[in-house]
């Protein structure tokens, strides 16, 4: 057996291992990261050339990540099983080739190779690429060379892992800050055509693809119309109304729900009419614009290449397409109200809407108002007896309630089941009462609460049950400007848990009796009648109810049901 002619480093190993290992401490991009570890390691066993190369899940190859003194290595690409790089990440072991001349796995680069040996980038028990390393004689590395490829390819997988998580991270941080400018923007755009621009744009911009298109459908004539197109390149969109059966988009509009193509530019996609005429398409994700169960299009985002869209960048298109929804909603509905604004006022579309704005104003106002409150009253010093202790334990709270407050407004109002937990519904009254103890005093209103023994038990959203108890409170005190009684009866019967809410205020006027939770109604001067329309919804929501026990001279109850938690 011919000996190997490769002279052994004079640096140890550790050395090597150490400036790998520290490239995920310099704030690298990732790219130059790799580009530095495949020079240390092909420096550790005086490697002429080689290459590092990334397993790509789109295409399912080996592409060239970073190389080292080839000057072909642009679009270097090896299948699993393809060469010494392909049976390596195939194989996940690696391999020393002596003479590359007599062995059949080999795959040319260029003719000045005759060693070559190569070592795989796993962690977790998946390989996310492969280095291989050349030299210009047969017999040039030793497998203690091969030992050492394969320790400081170890390291390198752990340091790009890190870069790659930290830049990943980054680019998500970045996705949400542009989300929430988005959704910012897009509700103040009142031109229709302003705003179709900003979707699409920003849906491009924030997936990394290549184009976006806008679809909006006409139900009446079961047509499409591509409304905005942004690209990185010139090209034109698809004109005119289009037949909602001859469109791509078809499929989405009719199952309400995404759907993703692999690749466009395959034989059974041509002649759909809503497809950029782009030969460069080829994967696309299409995601519904849906607002109060009406589907009113749809937001296509095209990549350059066949590409798997994941989780996270469907969860951002769908994000995208429900701000367009509303913000489209909004300009539709600000358009009638510019033409008749008396009118539209009383339309079911526009108390839909002027609800989903004011109950995000409304929701925030209360938990401001409370942190005010409470501010007021702390030192900067408490004994472990001092009551505001709890005060900060209350801001707290309402600090994580307003940022569940931004996560509805992202989503639209969708509470989400896992939000609702069990709850004592005597601690959430208590709760309640010691966010506005204060304001209670200063309106000279006595509260009378005795949980019984065995308080029931809800499956509740927290934050959601306190702002309906806070507006209840609140028009109540209303209703005592010189002071009062409140009294809070809790039971439960027939499988339901009841809170009766009485004051003794002069009642409610009796021509809005029947009507005290309709929208925008409000028997008194600058009350914008939304609290206890709210409160009705949010009720309904948790399957209960709130109705008018009674009401007259002497005061009014309202009742709150819930159902008991099984």
């Amino acid at each position: 057996m011919a000996k190997s002619s490769a002279k052994p480093s004079t640096v140890p190993v550790s050395d090597f291992l150490y400036a790998i290992a520290t490239l995920a401490n310099r704030e690298l991009a990732a790219t130059v990261a790799a580009q530095e570890a495949l020079a240390i390691m092909a420096r550790a066993v005086r490697a002429d050339s080689g290459a590092l190369l990334l397993f790509n899940p789109d295409t399912n190859r080996l592409e060239v990540e970073a190389s080292h003194a080839l000057a072909d290595a642009d679009g270097l690409t090896f299948d699993l099983g393809q060469g010494l790089p392909g049976w390596v990440a195939l194989h996940t072991q690696p391999v020393l080739v002596a003479d590359v001349t007599t062995d059949a796995r080999y795959r040319a680069v260029h003719d000045r190779v005759r060693c070559q040996m190569a070592a795989p980038l796993a962690a977790d028990d998946q390989v996310l690429g492969v280095v291989f390393l050349d030299h210009r004689r047969k017999h040039g590395f030793a497998p203690a060379d091969l030992a050492t490829l394969v320790a400081l390819a170890d390291e390198a997988t752990r340091s790009l892992r890190r870069l790659w998580l930290l830049e990943h991270l980054q680019g998500k941080a970045r996705q949400l800050e542009t989300l929430i400018t988005t959704g910012q923007a897009l509700v103040a755009k009142f031109e229709p055509q302003e705003l179709f621009d900003t979707i699409v744009r920003d849906a491009r911009l924030m997936l990394g693809a290549e184009t976006a298109t806008l679809l909006l459908q006409d139900p009446a004539h079961e047509t499409l119309r591509c409304v905005s197109l942004n690209a990185a390149r010139p090209m034109a969109a698809p004109a005119g109304d289009l037949a909602v059966a001859t469109c791509l988009a078809g499929a989405t509009l009719n199952t309400r729900r995404q759907t993703e193509f692999a690749d466009v530019q395959s034989p059974e996609f041509r002649g759909l009419a809503d497809l950029p005429s782009d030969p460069g398409l080829h994967s696309v994700l299409i995601t519904p614009l849906i607002y109060e169960q009406e589907t009113l299009g749809a937001l296509a985002v095209y990549s350059g290449r066949v590409h798997r869209f994941d989780n996270d960048a469907k969860r951002l298109a769908a994000a995208l397409a429900s701000l367009g929804a509303v913000a489209l909603q909004n300009t539709r509905l600000y358009a009638r109200v510019f033409r008749s604004e008396e009118t539209l006022r009383k339309s079911e579309q526009l108390t839909t809407l002027g609800l989903l704005a004011a109950e995000i104003a409304h929701e925030i106002r209360n938990p401001l108002t409370v942190l005010k409150l409470l501010h007021g009253g702390l030192g900067l010093d408490f004994a472990p007896d001092d009551p505001r202790r709890t005060d900060l334990r209350i801001i707290n709270e309402k600090l994580d309630q307003l940022e569940g407050i931004v996560t509805r407004v992202l989503q639209f109002g969708k509470a989400p089941q896992s939000l609702h937990s069990r709850w004592s519904l005597a601690e959430i009254v208590n709760d309640t009462l010691l966010l506005v103890r204060l304001k209670l005093a200063q309106a000279k209103v006595q509260v009378r609460f005795d949980p019984p023994a065995r308080a029931p038990l809800v499956d509740a959203h927290k934050g959601q049950l306190q702002q309906v108890l806070l507006n209840v409170i609140l028009n109540a005190m209303q209703a005592m400007p010189a002071g009062g009684t409140l009294t809070l009866t809790l039971g439960a019967e027939s499988g339901q848990a009841t809170l009766d809410v009485a004051d003794t205020g002069s009642g409610i006027a009796a021509g809005i009796r029947d009507r005290i939770f309709d929208s925008f109604l409000s028997g008194r001067e600058g009350g914008t009648g939304l609290g206890l329309a709210i409160a009705k919804r949010v009720m309904l929501s948790h399957h209960g109810d709130i109705v008018l026990v009674a009401t007259g001279p002497t005061g009014t109850t309202l009742r709150l049901n819930l159902p008991l938690a099984r």
